[in-house]
């Protein structure tokens, strides 16, 4: 397979598919900056999805607006600077995320989280998906008169699905160097309409009920950090080494951590203090099956278009990267196919999700909470465990990453880093103890210690952070560097690296 350098990427036509797969990039072939990854980052948060984040903060919470504002800091912010540590391992290994985790479980039990991560960009992926074709059939309401609601017209539906996948294919196909130029650009095309639907939604603000709001309870505080944490950066976590593995090995950590927090803190903070502005005078945005319909019927005609186009825009951007890093991670699962074709494979899967979600669900908004719910806590689990491993892991075998047999630098015991394996399970399991998961107002699940202050609080995703990363320490794990560098060029990468 060939390769090219990222020096080559940056200056290829935006038609060059880029054929590199999972293997470790070559010190030499990385020469990205911080200032890459904050536009990569800004632009995968400029949905609209922000603002039901932000609305349910105060719907569903009970906090008032600058209540909302310090959560969407923490909660956005906060998590995505953890994005932002994961990124160092890219920059250290020069590899996606969930390969360089082979190094943490073992190339067998690497498999679970794999999974899961897989899972996760799917689900976020069918989120983008079906909101964006909702967005389309406004635009097809407003310019053919036809009907908004998907089930009356399902073959405009399936249209509008795949339209968006074609345009999410495309991009995310052709690979690393596109995604960069497209990201930065796109922002600002987008990020300008976006302002200038702001200016018109916050005119149609209820400044009197934003001032009367009382104040909620710390306990409320606590679970809206939960929420925006989880339905932000943690839901990136296990994504992001995935673009910073073509960082050059002399960045500095520090501006890989504050690149990820700022690119995607600002938007995230903007449009959920918005949500949560909009949501305080009436609830309904909150709750809304269709929140972009929602939006749209508190803006005036002719905004209606420019606030749809830039919706659809936003919902591109971030499926871009959720598909790109769902193409790497299908590859680290096993799944022998080239890059390109993985990224296809997860596109056909979102393209069936969204269909069911339009035309058979009744809710789309309910099992959008629901999986941020579910989700979080395996993949909470994983972070506490992988960051604990970078403690002391300076150094990525590039040859073990990608040997999978029983002679391979990251075999361990069967294939299965057992210590690691272990706290990642044992943590899920407390996670789950603490949450109940409603959906349609029914409990779908409820843990055995739900009740407790900590799961009343929404802290379950504190919890399993804190007994996955400690039980791993406590059972002798992060080992630190599992082979040493037998070249000079091996040795001046891990002297770079481990400059944290």
């Amino acid at each position: 397979m060939s390769h090219q350098s990222s020096a080559d990427l940056a200056s290829a036509p935006l038609t060059r598919i880029e054929q590199r797969g999972i293997e470790p990039v070559p010190d030499a072939e990385r020469n990205g900056n911080p200032l890459q990854l904050f536009w990569v980052w800004f632009a995968a948060n400029i949905s609209i999805l922000g603002l039901p984040l932000g609305a349910s903060l105060v719907a569903f919470q009970l906090l008032n607006f600058w209540q909302s504002l310090i959560v969407a800091t923490i909660g956005a912010a906060g998590a995505f600077a953890l994005v932002g540590v994961v990124s160092v391992a890219g920059r250290r290994g020069g590899a996606p995320s969930m390969t360089l985790s082979r190094a943490t479980f073992g190339t067998r039990g690497n498999a679970g989280p794999t999974l899961v991560s897989l899972l996760s960009r799917l689900g976020w992926e069918t989120v983008n998906t079906t909101t964006a074709a909702f967005v389309l059939l406004s635009l097809f309401t407003i310019a053919l008169g036809t009907s908004g609601d998907a089930k009356s017209v399902p073959i405009l539906a399936i249209v509008a699905i795949a339209i968006f996948e074609a345009c999410t294919l495309l991009v995310s196909g052709l690979g690393h160097a596109a995604i960069l130029v497209i990201q930065k650009w796109a922002t600002w095309i987008f990020g300008a309409l976006n302002v200038i639907v702001v200016i018109f939604l916050v005119a149609t603000i209820d400044w009197s009920a934003v001032a009367s709001a009382p104040a909620g309870p710390f306990s409320a505080i606590m679970i809206g950090i939960g929420v925006i944490a989880a339905g932000t950066g943690i839901g990136w976590a296990n994504a992001g080494a995935d673009m910073a593995r073509y960082q050059r090995t002399s960045v500095k950590a520090s501006h890989l951590i504050a690149s990820s927090a700022a690119g995607a803190g600002i938007p995230l903070i903007v449009l959920i203090g918005l949500g949560a502005l909009l949501s305080a005078g009436d609830s309904s945005l909150a709750s809304a099956s269709d929140p972009v319909a929602a939006i749209r019927e508190l803006l005036p005609t002719w905004m209606a278009v420019p606030y749809l186009i830039a919706a659809f825009g936003g919902l591109l951007l971030s499926n871009h990267l959720s598909v790109y890093s769902a193409g790497l991670t299908t590859i680290t699962l096993g799944i022998k196919v080239k890059r390109v074709y993985a990224v296809t494979l997860d596109v056909v899967v979102t393209f069936i999700g969204a269909i069911y979600f339009m035309l058979i669900a009744d809710s789309f908004y309910g099992p959008f909470i629901t999986f941020i719910a579910l989700l979080a806590i395996p993949i909470t689990a994983w972070l506490g465990v992988f960051m604990v491993d970078m403690i002391k892991r300076h150094y990525y075998d590039p040859a073990g990453l990608m040997n999978l047999g029983k002679g391979g630098a990251y075999w361990y015991r069967g294939g299965i880093e057992w210590r690691a394996t272990a706290s990642w399970a044992i943590a899920i399991i407390v996670g789950f103890s603490f949450i109940t998961v409603n959906t349609g107002g029914d409990a779908l699940f409820s843990g055995w210690l739900s009740g407790t202050w900590i799961g009343a609080n929404g802290l379950a995703w504190i919890v399993t952070f804190i007994v996955g990363a400690g039980l791993y320490l406590l059972l002798g794990g992060a080992r630190g560097q599992v082979t040493a560098p037998t070249t000079e060029s091996d040795t001046a990468h891990d002297t770079e690296a481990s400059r944290v």
